[in-house]
């Protein structure tokens, strides 16, 4: 190891300076390395892996329901492989394989799921039988099992091996190190260079990355950021050694797999002739919450071993020899957790060229893809891999500290619980909520949380429970949505959308500006409403806005509800800084309610002070005007497929515009509905949304924008990388699916499609269109098997179904109804 003493002086540049020695700065400073960039430095405190680098178990858990950390998983994994050879040196990898235990069939269906993702992405999946769990890890029990499924290529590594050998590796290339160095602050010129001021010299960079672990919070505040990473203690422990493990190693048998009690919320592995075993438990409280203190190195807290006795209990029925073995020692570490349990990896808001790989719980299994992500980022301007579920913009300023505490406990908890589809976690909670909370609650309203606001997924009925039911099969609220979804379509429904993401982009050269990053056409009339797609510099899709011209240079943009912080920030980083462009956030200001269904308009006409015929209001339009007392913007625009109109309003004057809406709506059958009603719905008329249909991973094209795609308008960002993308081929195509047979489960996305028994494809979405009475999927296909008609087979919890693809919107595909 190089002795502190012998590095070589704080250089006064660097192109990229990243901060943190653990094993996710040392591979993000590696993959720059290895993209060419080795004019660039790591910056650590202390020694290497001093953080919960090193005392993490270095396991390497490719399970994960999010298609998108998923492949970050499968490239670590990869890498770590083949890393030893590279550079020379031992990672300490054990290929011992993995094996997750199934007690119920929610468990079995959600790795079924699973199943499905990891087929997509090219990940191992074997389902085992209770006998065949035995087989392999002979000194557990088979009681209670209903199966398992267990991943060959996992196991762990050695998180200071490999620390280490990623460490030699940049440094092959170029990349220096400089250890024992403190950062004291950062600062950013006017002219976009940042300053690092350190106890050894300052150094002046393009590109700072953070990757300080526990003192994420400390770092972020150096430059005004508040990160949404609190650390939580994790205990394992680690046993005497034991004589029947002991006399396996004798007679040369395979070491038995990393073994998790998916149910009793634990794991274990061999270690050294004993076991270790890690339990999540709950009640793990938050620590570090201001961040560590200045002389902390392989710190470790007083270990609470009463806490983890229900999971211990849990191990000694499952694997009875646990009993018997002694204590050798107990880890009490901190882990650094977000909100939602996955890390932020990608570009800080409101600041130009400062990167986060933050938070990361599970870190030495994404170190390596999130390095190689990254890297890829900051050097070619855009990621390969869909980087929504890591974005650090996911998240938004209601995520305080307190906030933070609460959901990162609740996120450490669930580490082990089953992840469905349609979860909603209850920490923290109601938080952001509209005016007409209180009276969507009193008519059967059951919320979900998005980007902190309160918004209802579907109506109780009177006489219904009014809670929620999960599962990855038709819940209990299916039949209820169905119920809202025909009440739509016959008659009129309602529906808050205040969480949509809203802002105002004025001044002289705000319509060129909006002009040369969206890839359509503005609209050109005032008052008429466009819908816009902001691409990736290689041509997929970033974000799509729907765009109202509100006067000759004022625009009213509103995107989706979930992307509020990415989609504002991207907006602001491309403004021109020479003071033609302003920007306001209207999000928190102006509330959204759509009206939407055959009876909307006599519902409306009386209490609106526009004439809401098509010859006065067409469709794509909007007016200011009034609904009761109370003024409004009026767009005849909705996500659904029905005449309709959202009403966007200052916010306080949500309950009178309410109020006035519901006054005589019995006489036109008028009730409220909700987000997964609206899903269901959007999915007949093949609306995409983004981060599923739509992603940097396809371009524009293949997510089948044509007609949204100006490419005569003039130049706009990514237009030339499109067509260039257009030009050398597609690889996937859109297309919307009919599922036959299903009974009591539909395509929820992520499922893998087949064509004579070959993956062809993944859905990105599904559900049951009650207009249609067809169970649907949207997907990405192979493009020769995108048309009309083509027969497919589609994977749902482990059983494949015929599938056939539909015409483009197959519910009403000539918009007559969005007209009348």
């Amino acid at each position: 190891m190089t002795n502190q003493n012998s590095e070589q002086a704080l250089p006064s540049s660097a192109r990229a300076v990243v901060i943190g020695g653990g094993v996710v700065g040392v591979s993000t400073l590696y993959h720059l390395a290895k993209k060419g960039w080795t004019d660039v430095i790591l910056i650590e405190r202390k020694e290497l892996t001093s953080g919960s680098t090193w005392h993490a178990a270095g396991l390497l858990p490719l399970f994960n329901m999010s298609y998108s950390v998923g492949q970050l998983h499968k490239y670590s994994v990869d890498l770590y492989g083949r890393l030893g050879a590279e550079v020379g040196m031992d990672v300490g990898l054990s290929t011992v394989s993995n094996i997750r235990l199934a007690t119920n069939q929610d468990r079995m269906d959600e790795y079924h799921q699973y199943a499905g993702v990891a087929q997509t992405i090219g990940v191992d999946v074997e389902f085992l039988t209770p006998d065949e769990v035995v087989d392999l890890w002979p000194l557990a029990v088979k009681d209670d099992l209903v199966g398992a499924i267990r991943h060959p290529n996992d196991g762990y590594v050695q998180p200071a091996d490999l620390t280490q050998a990623l460490a030699r590796g940049a440094r092959s290339m170029g990349a220096k190190i400089h250890r024992y160095t403190t950062v004291n602050g950062i600062s950013q010129a006017a002219n976009g260079e940042w300053t690092i001021e350190t106890d050894k010299g300052s150094v002046t960079c393009e590109h700072v990355i953070s990757c300080t672990g526990n003192f994420a919070r400390q770092t972020g505040a150096m430059v005004g950021l508040d990160i949404p990473v609190v650390p939580v203690e994790h205990q394992f422990i680690v046993t005497e050694p034991h004589p029947a493990i002991l006399e396996r190693r004798e007679k040369g048998l395979p070491e038995m797999g990393v073994l998790r009690e998916s149910d009793g919320s634990w794991y274990m592995r061999e270690e050294a002739g004993g076991l270790l075993l890690g339990p999540y438990e709950a009640g793990a409280p938050a620590c570090y919450v201001d961040g560590p203190d200045a002389q902390s190195e392989y710190e470790l807290f007083q270990e609470d071993v009463e806490r983890l006795m229900p999971h211990i209990e849990s191990a000694f029925r499952r694997v009875p020899i646990f009993e018997e073995l002694g204590i050798k020692k107990v880890y009490n570490g901190a882990i650094a957790y977000t909100p939602d349990g996955n890390p932020i990896v990608g570009p800080a808001w409101d600041k130009k060229n400062f990167w986060l790989s933050e938070g990361h719980s599970f870190g030495i299994t994404a170190a390596g893809g999130a390095g190689w992500q990254l890297a890829e980022w900051i050097v070619e301007g855009t990621p390969s891999v869909d980087m929504l579920g890591v974005d650090p913009r996911r998240f938004g300023d209601y995520a305080t500290k307190s906030y933070l505490i609460k959901k990162n406990e609740e996120a450490y908890d669930h580490v082990f619980k089953v992840h469905y589809p349609d979860e909603e976690r209850g920490a923290a909670r109601p938080l952001r909520t509209s005016p007409c909370y209180d009276r969507m609650k009193e008519k059967g309203a059951v919320f979900g949380q998005l980007f902190g606001w309160e918004r209802p997924n579907w109506f109780a009925p009177e006489g219904v429970p009014q809670e929620d039911d999960w599962s990855f099969r038709r819940s209990k609220w299916f039949e209820h949505v169905g119920n809202e979804c025909r009440n739509v379509a016959e008659n009129v429904g309602l529906l808050d959308m205040t969480a949509f993401a809203k802002a105002r982009i004025s001044g002289p050269g705000a319509e060129a500006f909006l002009d040369r990053i969206l890839a359509n056409r503005l609209p050109k009339k005032i008052g008429r409403v466009g819908l816009l797609h902001g691409l990736t510099p290689l041509g997929g899709v970033h974000s799509e806005f729907t765009v109202q011209r509100e006067g000759p240079d004022s625009f009213y943009v509103v995107s989706a509800g979930a992307w509020q912080r990415l989609d504002h920030d991207w907006l602001k980083k491309q403004m021109p800084t020479d003071g033609s462009v302003q920007f306001q956030n209207l999000t928190g200001a102006m509330g959204v309610l759509v009206v939407a269904g055959p009876k909307a308009r006599d519902l409306l006409q009386p209490i609106c002070g526009a004439d809401l015929s098509n010859e006065a209001f067409p469709w794509l339009t909007g007016q200011e005007t009034s609904i009761g007392h109370a003024p409004v913007k009026l767009l005849r625009v909705n996500f659904v497929g029905e005449l309709g109109w959202e009403i966007h309003h200052p916010i306080e004057y949500q309950n009178h515009i309410f109020d006035a809406i519901f006054k005589n709506g019995d006489a036109h059958g008028l009730k409220p509905f909700g987000i997964r009603a609206m899903n269901n719905l959007r999915l007949e008329k093949s609306y995409r949304l983004v981060g599923t249909e739509m992603s940097i991973e396809y371009s524009a094209y293949e997510s089948g924008l044509d007609r949204f795609i100006a490419l005569k308008k003039g130049d706009f960002v990514g237009k030339d990388n499109l067509i260039a993308w257009k030009e050398r081929g597609a690889k996937n195509a859109f297309a919307t699916l009919e599922v036959m047979g299903c009974e009591d489960a539909d395509v929820i996305g992520n499922n893998p499609i087949y064509l004579d028994g070959e993956v062809v494809g993944r859905a990105t979405g599904g559900g049951f269109g009650f207009r249609l009475n067809k169970s649907l999927a949207l997907a990405m296909v192979r493009p020769d098997l995108a048309e009309t008609g083509q027969e497919l087979e589609i994977e749902i919890l482990g059983q494949r179904y015929k599938a056939a693809v539909l015409e483009e919107s197959p519910y009403d595909p000539t918009n007559e109804r969005l007209r009348s």
